[in-house]
């Protein structure tokens, strides 16, 4: 741990919690809800919050989205912009019959279409499910199956290459809109999304929802068995508005760009919703990660707030501060970091290159919106998560099988828990309630993290309580690597663990046994990797593959990943009275 970073305000902007004590004795999630407008009926949807609340007021012509092709192109939308197109979009899904309630999921890079999307369903009653445009056809097959999808967004090359053979063969599914195809391109069951939008209704009035009726579906993985559905609902836009204008510090003439992909849950609720809702301007970027290019998009928009990645962050690291001097980010005042610990060093690297530190922050799938922060109104602790947010009563805890009991000795190592009752936690995990009981315990919501507190209230990750990886920012469950990697004819079984990478933070590592007769040799192994890449896209498929005679297993056959893990790590083996085959 390193020493702590005073705070500073930059160019005279106060910060928006000051009072942090106050604020969070006083604090009332009653009194949060005054700060929506709601829908006429006293309902309330997300994308009423997020765009047409705006009309009436002074910003509704107000830049709202700026997005900027690979190309440099740009193409700006207003608020009223965003109000006529997401409305066309939800008259194109009653044109076609799709009912509120459906599930809408979106294949696609970051393009307006996307965003419009998102919000269209949301105005139209629907369920807005994103997925990663990198995955690879199963994670995209088993994602639409278990959410019984309706509709699907993408455009034709992801169509043509990951669903077209197999997308009728699900039950539910009744339409395919193509962002950028023509209507003589499409074949029977795919659209024009530009035919549909054209002829859709500029006015179409937001779907009466209800607070907690389900709006948002995200997946995220397990460690064993298949993708886990997150079920949130409507009310969750509260916690998306107050922890962005509290956490990300988002002022009203803000200039603001989270570099997340809308695939995953932070580029929906921070890189579409809550900015929105605050009534800022938002940058939006095609193109993926380019250490000149972001420098730049920094210092021509006019960036003041910047939420990104622990990965992105060590990657500029990794450019040098030569790179940065040439560019002015006067702008910025606040940045900030998510999506897995951040490493003091890269907090430090923020204060001493950029003029000021990452605020790292700690929030997950389940709890649809940041949950504890370094603040900008507070010290910050270079490798700390922060403290809970105003609303957010956090704990550490023991993590016995039996009940849960709050741990109060500071810097002792437990269990990250939370107090159920904040507006956006998750209401299902998708056809498995008892998994979803098993989230709780004692009055706390279990997050699977393994965390310390110490003596000021700041939390520290220690590391996850069971085998997830955590690469470049996205969850990648072992199981539906190792599943597809034993579809090949050649292999027998797969074992899969996190290795750490200086610039991913993690990497996946595949250990692999080959059937009788199969040689391990150099062409085998390229032909795995290409092999998992193809099913499993870029982001989730190894990046390493050994092969191994047998793997450790338990006595019930249960592959050893931690075993596999210490090995590779050099740490202590634990506890092996289970293991029954083992051969290195």
């Amino acid at each position: 741990m390193s020493g702590t970073i005073t705070k500073t305000e930059k160019q005279g902007v106060a910060p928006n919690l000051i009072d942090y004590p106050k604020t969070c004795a006083e604090f009332d999630w009653s009194q949060a809800r005054t700060q929506l407008q709601g829908l006429p009926d006293g309902g309330l949807n997300i994308a009423y919050e997020a765009v047409d609340s705006h009309l009436s007021q002074a910003i509704a012509d107000k830049l709202a989205l700026r997005w900027i092709s690979k190309k440099d192109q740009i193409q700006d939308f207003t608020y009223r912009d965003l109000a006529e197109q997401t409305s066309r979009f939800a008259s194109a899904l009653k044109t076609l019959e799709i009912k509120p309630g459906a599930k809408v999921y979106s294949l696609a890079g970051r393009l307006p279409s996307l965003y419009i999307g998102a919000l269209g369903t949301l105005k139209a009653g629907c369920v807005f499910t994103p997925l990663f445009s990198a995955f690879g056809p199963e994670p995209i097959r088993s994602r639409m199956e278990i959410g019984e999808a309706n509709v699907l967004l993408t455009t034709k090359a992801l169509y043509r290459k990951k669903l077209a053979s197999w997308w009728r063969e699900l039950p539910n599914m009744q339409a395919v809109l193509l962002i950028d195809a023509e209507a003589e391109e499409c074949e029977p069951g795919c659209y024009s999304l530009d035919s549909l939008m054209a002829e859709g209704d500029p006015h179409f009035p937001c779907e009466e929802t209800q607070a907690e009726q389900m709006a948002l579906l995200h997946f995220t993985s397990g460690t064993t068995g298949k993708p886990k559905g997150v079920v949130h609902v409507h009310q969750a836009v509260m916690v998306h508005k107050q922890s962005a204008f509290y956490a990300l510090d988002l002022h009203p003439d803000d200039i603001y760009w989270c570099t997340a992909d809308p695939g995953w849950v932070t580029g929906t609720s921070y890189g579409i919703i809550a900015p929105l809702c605050l009534g800022v301007t938002m940058i939006v970027d095609e193109a993926e990660f380019d250490a000149e290019r972001w420098y730049r998009i920094l210092q021509d928009q006019q960036v003041s707030v910047w939420y990104t990645a622990p990965t992105a962050i060590r990657m500029l690291m990794k450019a040098g501060p030569d790179i940065r001097r040439q560019y002015d980010l006067s702008a910025l005042h606040f940045i900030a970091s998510v999506g897995e610990p951040l490493n003091p060093e890269a907090v430090v690297w923020g204060e001493e290159v950029l003029g000021m530190p990452f605020h790292d922050n700690w929030w997950q799938t389940e709890t649809g919106g940041i949950m504890i922060a370094n603040l900008a109104s507070q010290d910050v602790k270079p490798g700390s998560m922060g403290r809970p947010l105003p609303g957010i009563q956090a704990a550490i805890v023991t993590q016995n099988d039996g009940s849960r009991e709050e741990i109060t000795e500071p810097m002792q190592i437990g269990e990250l828990a939370l107090k159920p009752g904040w507006p956006s936690m998750f209401r299902a995990y998708l056809h498995q309630p008892e998994k979803y009981q098993k989230s709780f315990s004692n009055g706390w919501y279990l997050s699977g993290d393994l965390a310390m507190q110490d003596t000021d209230g700041y939390f520290w990750f220690v590391g996850r309580a069971d085998d997830l990886i955590k690469s470049s920012g996205h969850l990648i469950g072992p199981f539906e690597v190792e599943s597809a990697l034993m579809e090949h004819e050649a292999v027998a079984e797969a074992g899969v663990i996190g290795k750490p990478d200086p610039i991913a933070g993690e990497i996946v590592k595949a250990f692999v046994a080959l059937k009788p007769g199969v040689e391990a040799d150099e062409s085998l192994r390229k032909q795995l990797l290409g092999f998992a890449r193809k099913r499993l896209g870029a982001a989730v498929a190894p990046k390493e593959i050994v092969f191994r005679t047998n793997l450790p297993k338990t006595r019930s056959g249960k592959i050893m990943r931690r075993l596999l893990k210490a090995r590779e790590l050099g740490l202590p083996e634990g506890d092996i009275s289970t293991l029954e085959s083992d051969e290195r």
